[in-house]
């Protein structure tokens, strides 16, 4: 299973006025097991400016962006170095990305960051995701973290968003207030009646609130990932989630994985057409395969690295759509070649795969 697991600042200091250690450690050691047993994870987690807090000591506490940016590039080396020592006692390695949502908006930055994310987990890397909080003005004033976890979440095709905050779920109205309040167990559809649940952050030092969860939930839900809000202080919280247990709050996604990617590559128009051969196009339509530069026959268009293409078999009917790792002029001068041969061609390559198999949909 591929688990995205966002963690906030709240939870990441249980409460208190500086980083918990027996919090991180316990939830690296979740981590850490699950990774053990042949789960992928991937760790979005905040604390950057908290931490940073936390390194200087007694400061004012302004809330001027330049002041938090500053927090947050003398918190993000703390809170990494952390994190490389706690991951360190279970033998587990792990790397560090930092990203905005400018750059899962652009589809070569996308396609960048997707690309290295997957290779960190076949490498069996765990990622540890930031928003760059010392450029992203936009990302400190609404504390998007969560909204990041789950475009990660759509980054890499995840089967679960655990969203891990300082209350076990949603509720039907604010249990600090309302002792009347209800756990809501599971959600399949997040209409208004669930918008209005949320009410704000609740908290002092993190940024986001119950609101940007139910929208990153939303998010989740409508690329076919399964999403649950649940307490970051519950004993074994992620362990028990995989392994089935009902806690916290569900939110069902209302497609597949599968038909989610397959209506954002068929909605794109295509920029331009990749003929194959043969022997691709029956690697692509009966084996599941991706096309890699050997196979292609012609290049016809204009079109830069992560945009939608049509695969054309050797008739020249189209076999399938899909997501292109090379612009037109850098695959024209390639098509054909074998992977040894692509280096010696280009400035900068990115392997012998043109299209690969999670980015295309056949049509044929």
């Amino acid at each position: 299973m591929r688990i995205v697991v966002k963690v906030g600042t709240r939870t990441l200091s249980a409460g208190g006025d500086c980083l918990s250690r027996p919090r991180m450690i316990d939830l690296v050691r979740q981590i850490a097991h699950l990774h053990a047993d042949g789960h992928e994870l991937l760790l979005v987690s905040s604390g950057a400016i908290f931490a940073g807090r936390e390194a200087l000591g007694s400061m004012p506490k302004r809330k001027d962006i330049p002041f938090k940016q500053t927090l947050a590039a003398i918190g993000q080396v703390r809170l990494m170095a952390i994190y490389e020592q706690l991951f360190g006692l279970y033998d587990t390695r792990i790397a560090q990305a930092l990203l905005t949502r400018a750059d899962l908006a652009d589809r070569e930055r996308y396609l960048n960051a997707r690309n290295t994310m997957l290779s960190l987990l076949r490498l069996g890397v765990v990622p540890v995701i930031n928003e760059n909080d010392v450029v992203g003005v936009e990302e400190i004033r609404i504390g998007d973290n969560d909204n990041l976890s789950a475009l990660v979440a759509n980054l890499v095709d995840a089967d679960l968003l655990v969203m891990l905050t300082d209350l076990p779920g949603l509720f039907t109205a604010d249990p600090r207030l309302d002792p009347a309040a209800e756990l809501i167990p599971e959600i399949a559809c997040i209409d208004d009646d669930v918008r209005r649940l949320a009410g704000g952050s609740g908290s002092t030092v993190g940024t986001g609130g119950a609101a940007t969860k139910i929208e990153a939930a939303e998010m989740a839900m409508r690329s076919g990932t399964q999403a649950v809000i649940a307490s970051g202080g519950e004993p074994d919280v992620l362990l028990r989630l995989v392994a089935g247990e009902a806690l916290g709050t569900r939110f069902l996604p209302v497609v597949s994985r599968v038909e989610s990617r397959k209506r954002w590559i068929l909605a794109e128009p295509p920029r331009g057409e990749i003929s194959v051969d043969e022997g691709a196009a029956e690697a692509l339509l009966q084996r599941g395969k991706s096309l890699l530069a050997v196979g292609v026959t012609g290049v016809k268009g204009e079109f830069v690295r992560g945009q939608t293409v049509r695969l054309l078999g050797p008739d020249g009917r189209e076999i399938a759509r899909g997501i292109t790792h090379y612009n037109s002029q850098d695959l024209t001068a390639v098509r054909g070649l074998r992977s040894e041969e692509i280096a010696a061609n280009l400035d900068s390559e990115y392997g012998s795969t043109v299209v690969h198999r999670d980015d295309l949909v056949l049509v044929s």
